[in-house]
């Protein structure tokens, strides 16, 4: 192995988290080709589609044991970089496995079995990646005197606009390739920029990174004990009950909506994928404005505002269901393209400055795994939040081709956005005040 510092590098770091967030982003690419291959390859209906692919998120709930595992378990002096590279690794199997299987043979749960070994890799490295993200921005800057929560703020914004850039790429080539390769090819594909990432991975010393020295042989108990120590925190353990349960009361309704912009509307691929690059490019334009000015503003008020946006946008798409739009003259496609582009990435909007808030309130030492509990977390919610779209969908009778029920079914999905915003006294009100408190 070769140390990326020998080279000449004055920043490893950057292009290390730079590569894994912008992979991590750019798996919507072969993302948007599976949604296709399973409605017209294997016929799956919305239900279905919905529930496949919140049950194959299962791994990312399990992330607080890789973070234990990551932050206590050392392979060759090293515990980031390794992880890394072995999710990439899993994920490039995953999706070689998927694209090399013939169609004609190839099922349900044998999918869902791939499935789950790739977003296992995928859970893997991103702790791996966000342990790093945590660790750096506990470290003092080359001014001692400089803001912690500034430096970390600043380092969250760079991988979030890493990932960001990887989405609008792959969602803008995802929507031109689709008509023209099948999805077996777009899996290759990310299979082998999964293989590029893994070799080059491999070729960087985790000592280059200047990580904070902690102790090689802490335990998988000791750090059991520092997390479950964390978790007793009050503004640690009510900030991140309050986050997970403000998506997971949320009945998502992806899949149905899905099917009715294809199936219904006839919307083309390529608009769908210009409508997730024009919400990528939202959230890459999001990081830049939280990074130059959102950053002092009190976390509550700005999750609170995000929050209220969401239910918004949700109402619109009542109105766009019920053909209001339409009747004003906005086509269907230019609604798609920006509103469900940008309620798309509203859920993940707030994700940033509880991200900031989480790695303040980090203690040393379990950086891998409170961070990963924080995003497993997310993920159980989301899962929850999958189950109760498929049970909402059903109990209004909306189907793969029956959507007269959907406007009351986005009705009670916005009402159900609004209610977490009466307990948001739960997240702490300002990022400052913590940092300051914590000094004295």
């Amino acid at each position: 192995m070769v140390s990326s510092s020998e080279g000449g590098d004055p920043n490893p770091i950057r292009k290390l988290l730079g590569l894994g967030f912008w992979v991590q982003g750019f798996r919507c690419f072969p993302l948007m080709a599976l949604n296709f291959f399973l409605k017209d390859g294997l016929n799956v209906d919305s239900s279905a589609l919905q529930l496949l692919l919140n049950s194959s998120n299962f791994p990312m709930v399990a992330k607080p044991l890789y973070g234990i595992v990551s932050d206590a378990v050392y392979i060759n002096g090293q515990h980031r970089i390794p992880y890394i590279a072995v999710g990439a690794l899993l994920q490039a199997l995953s999706w070689l496995a998927i694209a090399i299987i013939s169609p004609s043979s190839i099922s349900i749960f044998t999918i869902t079995v791939y499935l789950l070994l790739s977003n296992l890799g995928a859970s893997i490295a991103e702790v791996a990646n966000d342990a790093i993200v945590a660790e750096v921005g506990k470290q003092p800057t080359s001014s001692s005197k400089i803001s912690q929560p500034s430096s970390s703020g600043e380092l969250q914004s760079y991988v979030w606009m890493a990932s960001s850039a990887g989405g609008v790429l792959g969602n803008l080539l995802g929507g031109i390739v689709i008509d023209r390769f099948s999805p077996q090819t777009m899996f290759l594909f990310f299979c082998l920029l999964l293989a590029l990432q893994f070799f080059i991975t491999v070729t960087v010393l985790e000592s280059s990174l200047n990580l904070p020295k902690s102790k090689v042989n802490a335990g998988i108990r000791k750090q059991l004990s520092q997390l479950s120590a964390a978790l007793r925190k009050p503004e640690i353990a009510y900030s991140i009950t309050w986050f997970a349960a403000s998506y997971a009361i949320i009945p998502a309704l992806t899949g149905t909506m899905f099917f009715y912009q294809t199936q219904y509307l006839k919307i083309d691929s390529s608009v769908l994928g210009l409508s997730k690059v024009f919400g990528q490019a939202a959230m890459l334009l999001w990081s830049f404005i939280y990074n130059r000015h959102l950053k002092t503003v009190p976390p509550r008020k700005l999750i609170s505002a995000i929050q209220a946006l969401m239910a918004v946008f949700m109402i619109s798409d009542v109105l766009f269901v019920k053909g209001f739009y339409k009747m004003m003259g906005v086509p269907d496609a230019v609604y798609v393209v920006i509103f469900s582009g940008l309620l798309e990435v509203l859920f993940f909007f707030k994700i940033l400055p509880f991200s900031v808030l989480m790695a303040r309130f980090c203690p040393p030492g379990c950086e891998g795994s409170l961070m990963a509990f924080v995003m497993s977390a997310i993920a159980l919610a989301f899962i929850v939040s999958g189950f109760l779209g498929v049970a909402l969908a059903s109990y209004v009778g909306v189907t793969g081709d029956q959507f007269s029920g959907f406007p009351l079914a986005l009705l009670i999905q916005a009402m159900c956005t609004v209610l977490p915003i009466y307990w948001l006294s739960y997240v702490p009100d300002d990022l400052k005040f913590k940092s300051r408190t914590k000094k004295e």
